[in-house]
This record gives structure tokens, sequence and C-alpha cells, in this order.
């Protein structure tokens, strides 16, 4: 009996399935294998009904992301920085045509949205369709442009195992009661083409205030709140609040976040990074790192000299990014990438 049980154990050590912290993502949580997403008790989960994390990276603004909108940039970003979901920010509001709503080129922007959710779904990525409120506050203020929008997408992507949809980026300047009047009437558009899809619905003070849906939540299945954070501003006091919801069965997703201050600007604090990330991890909330560029904040991933869409190596990326390749190689469990 010995010797079986001291095989036994050989064996165990050979095959790596000696006892440690289960890791959520090695390579499943993905749409060919993760398949259409759900919210089951106030977790993310796979079709199957399994918890699911999902960890990636956002573009810092359709209009801004042109030059990355490529199968072989998606490539990269899914298997060099290991993102098993992108976000697709769409400004509503912006000079020029930096916004949808306020004279931006609606064809071509729609466009480069229509292709980043294809690349995604090429490379085996989720993809997060965001409305990106800001500088409009309200949500309500392009309400009409939303209904057309919302209704355009859900229709022409409700066959897509990959797709969120994210209807409010960052309600500011506004209450808990203006966010629940607009998701009211957005969600019923995207449910009537797209009934089983996910949606994340932003929260007050620029996705902050996890409090409101936790006393007043909207009544729909498969529905996600956003929690967005930047870890050099909000710290434990902030990471308190969201235990205290998470613990009250409040659907979580970090839509957005950064290791820089809330304006995207210095100091990088990973420090309180790594916190933040232990908390979501320990919670099962899935998060998206702002932003994947080269522009010249703190809070971008790539180096301002890095002219590259494709083979990119760790040179390539700020403190930032190289923060996210290696929390997400850490944290899914994978050994490379």
């Amino acid at each position: 009996m010995k010797k079986i049980l001291l095989l036994l154990l050989c064996l165990l050590m050979i095959t790596g399935c000696t006892p440690s912290k289960k890791k959520s993502f090695d390579g499943k949580d993905r749409p060919s294998s993760a398949g259409m997403l759900q919210v089951k008790d106030g977790k993310l989960c796979s079709q199957s009904g399994e918890p699911v994390m999902l960890r990636g990276v956002s573009n810092p603004g359709v209009a801004l992301s042109h030059m990355y909108i490529s199968d072989d940039t998606f490539k990269e970003i899914s298997h060099f920085m290991g993102c098993n979901v992108y976000r697709i920010a769409l400004y509503t509001w912006g000079v020029g045509n930096a916004g949808y709503c306020t004279g931006g080129d609606k064809p071509s922007l729609m466009q480069d949205v229509i292709d980043s959710v294809e690349y995604c779904k090429n490379q085996d990525m989720y993809a997060i369709i965001d409305w990106h409120i800001l500088e409009d506050n309200n949500p309500n203020q392009f309400i009409e442009e939303a209904k057309v929008f919302f209704d355009e997408v859900s229709k022409k992507f409700k066959d897509h195992n990959n797709v969120i949809y994210e209807i409010c980026n960052e309600p500011n300047k506004c209450t808990w009661n203006d966010v629940k009047e607009y998701a009211n009437v957005i969600i019923p558009i995207i449910r009537e083409n797209d009934p089983d899809s996910v949606i994340i619905v932003g929260t007050p003070n620029w996705s902050s205030d996890v409090d409101s849906p936790a006393s007043d939540p909207l009544n729909y299945e498969n529905l996600l709140y956003a929690l967005h954070f930047y870890s050099a501003s909000h710290k434990q006091d902030s990471r308190d609040r969201v235990k205290k919801a998470v613990e009250k069965g409040v659907p979580l997703f970090v839509s957005e976040f950064g290791v820089t201050a809330s304006s995207g600007g210095f100091p990088v604090d990973t420090r309180q990074g790594d916190l933040w990330i232990d908390l979501l991890e320990e919670s099962g909330i899935s998060y998206v790192m702002w932003n994947f560029s080269r522009t010249t904040e703190p809070c971008a991933c790539l180096n301002r000299d890095s002219l590259k869409t494709k083979d990119f190596t760790i040179e390539d990326f700020k403190e930032s990014g190289v923060w996210l390749i290696n929390t997400i190689k850490e944290r899914s469990g994978k050994s490379d990438n």
C-alpha cells in the first residue's frame, strides 16, 4: 500500500496536480470554449454556468485607434498580451471626428466598431461595445442616438457569442434615477434583438457609485454594473465599498481601470493596483485596463516611440503595459504568452 501511495504522489507531482489555488483562466475563458456568457448568482459565468474571469484592455476611443484595428494587432492583444476581452470605446461627445453624436463620421466610426468585433471573434476574445459617455454627463442627453445605435449593433451581432454591451460608460453629474431611466429604454431595445446578451450599466460618479445598484437594482437578467477605478486615486476606502457591494450580491464588472491617477496621468501606483487585483480576483470580478495606445499619458500601454502594429516585444510597452501583461500572465496561470 505504501508503494502505491508513493507512486500516486509521484504521478501527481509529474502532472502538476499538486494542491494549489485554483486559477479561473487557463485558456478556457474564451468564446470558443466558454461560449455565450451569462450572469448567475451575481457572477459572470460561461454558457454552461461555470464562473469565468475576463482580463483585458480597452482602446482609447475608436477615433484614436484606427491604426490598431487589424487582425494582426488583435492577434497581439490576444496572444502576446494574453487578453481574453477587448473593450471598444466609442465616444459619444468629442471634438472633430472623436464624438459619434457631435459631428463625427458615423459610418466610418461604426465600421471601425464592426471590424473590431469581428477581429475579436477571429482572435477568440470577447468584445465589449462601449457607448462612451463622459463629457455629456447624463446618458439621456444622447438617448435618441443611443436607441438607434444599440438597435443596429444588437441586430448585427445577435448571433455572435462574444459580444457584451456597455450602455453608458461613466455617468456623472447625474443621479442613479437618471441612469435607470436611460437603462429602462436601452436595455429592452437590445434584448428585443439579442435576448440573452450580457449588458453592463454604468453607475453615477464616473462609475464608482456601487451603492446605488446595491440598494435599488434594475430588474433584468444578465446584467452587470460598471465599477471604474484608478489605483493612484482610489484606494482602500473605495475597495471597502466594493467589498460591501459584493457581500450584497451586486454583480460588478470593472470595464475600465488604470494604475495611474484618475486623470490618466502620474503617478503610477502598481502596488495599489496589485491590491485592487487581489480583491477582484478573490471576488470573481473581471477587469479591463485603460488603454491600448501610444499616447503620452502613463495610462497608455505602449511607448510613445513604438510605431508597431504587430510583432510586439516587451520593450514596446510602458510601465503600465508591462504591469498588465505580467498581471494577466500571473493571474491566469499562463506560463508564457
